[in-house]
């Protein structure tokens, strides 16, 4: 009795110490205040919040996300009858001199717990589909597939592999039970554009085979994208560039982070515009305002890109992932078939032309990609770079 009353004891101790010594670490892990690494994911994670927060947890989070960025409050209080930007105010200034370090463990915290009062995530693959990809996050949830670009340490530039990966994951997804697809980026970055890495690799049949296979490619992903059936809807997280903006005229919606920036420096390259975007844009935004961007390599912030039409609507960085879940909830609830046979009948008119396009665009490139203008463009990029 006394042995096994002992055995018990000495239980206990442990694990009153190994509770000890966990309350310890985390006190000590709060002391220290999350990392950025740390704060980034937690802003990555809100977004996968399935349920409303609610307006004072919603208020939290702004107040202590601008907290963690940009210290106290420092600008005017809103008028009386700006009721939002009252209780936004309100809640950033009631956090006082509270350090950026400690808003952005208390941020991190918030989620933390918001998550936790969820239960586990499980991310699942589109219905029928039991392909993996390595370049790409693939899951279906609440109707919604969403196709992630996930080489976050490249910012999310596209290799030759994540090409093919993106058109397997649009068939896959055209064909399952969602109602609507988002495409979006791992990180801070939505996508860099083409890999220029992808340049230097040089086929047996030289480069005039090279130009060739990397045309076919491009020909079949944009392909992809004007054939989609279903409504197609780019997430901007971060800044653009290149094919991952001329793309965008394919979308039926396209929402954007403040933080947003798209840029197309073809010319800077050597190179001429893809993806449809010869006509895309002119038609969206005129033949000035596509001319200053496919030709002078103009940089767009989201606001200028929303004014020219190019994106749908700009959200605040720090409510961007929990304002655009919402939308596209209440999206995926749509009748299913309305929304495909309605997309038919808005794009069927253009769908033809838009191949043309395709082609069209293709085959300049390929010409370009040929020409020593190009070459000497791409190997000055390359220079420049080394000497960063």
């Amino acid at each position: 009795y006394w042995l096994i009353s002992a055995r018990l004891m000495s239980r206990w101790c442990l694990a009153c110490l190994k509770r000890c010594l966990l309350n310890h670490l985390h006190t000590t892990g709060s002391m220290m205040g999350a990392t950025v690494e740390q704060f980034n994911c937690a802003k990555s994670q809100m977004g996968t919040l399935k349920k409303d927060p609610g307006n004072e947890a919603k208020l939290k989070i702004y107040a202590l996300f601008k907290q963690a960025t940009q210290g106290p409050c420092n600008t005017p209080k809103p008028g009386m009858l700006d009721f939002v930007g009252k209780a936004k105010w309100d809640a950033w200034n009631s956090l006082g001199s509270v350090s950026q370090e400690d808003a952005r463990q208390q941020y991190v915290d918030l989620i933390d717990s918001l998550l936790a009062a969820e239960g586990p995530v499980v991310a699942a693959q589109p219905t029928g589909s039991a392909a993996t990809f390595d370049t790409l996050l693939v899951s279906t949830e609440d109707n919604i597939t969403t196709i992630r670009f996930n080489r976050p340490q490249k910012k999310n530039a596209i290799t030759v592999e994540m090409y093919n990966e993106i058109i397997k994951a649009l068939e896959e997804s055209g064909k399952d039970d969602s109602v609507i697809t988002v495409i979006t980026g791992s990180g801070d970055f939505y996508c860099s554009g083409n890999d220029l890495t992808n340049f230097t690799k040089i086929p047996e049949g030289g480069t005039q085979q090279m130009a060739k296979d990397a045309g076919e490619l491009l020909r079949e992903f944009v392909k992809a994208f004007i054939d989609f059936p279903k409504p197609l809807i780019a997430v901007i997280n971060g800044p653009a560039v290149g094919v991952s903006v001329t793309l965008l005229g394919l979308f039926e919606v396209v929402y954007a982070t403040e933080r947003a920036t798209f840029h197309t420096p073809f010319s800077q390259l050597g190179q001429s515009p893809e993806g449809c975007s010869s006509y895309t844009f002119p038609k969206m935004m005129g033949n000035a305002k596509a001319s200053e961007m496919l030709l002078f390599n103009k940089k767009l912030t989201a606001t200028q890109a929303c004014a020219q039409g190019l994106v749908t609507e700009v959200f605040p960085d720090s409510s961007f992932q929990t304002e655009v879940a919402t939308r596209l909830k209440a999206y995926a609830k749509l009748p299913r078939n309305s929304l495909t046979l309605s997309k038919q009948l808005i794009r069927g008119t253009e769908k033809e032309r838009l191949h043309t396009v395709n082609d069209q665009e293709v085959e300049r490139l390929v010409e370009r990609w040929l020409s020593d203008e190009c070459m000497q463009a791409i190997m000055s990029f390359f220079q420049a770079k080394a000497k960063l």
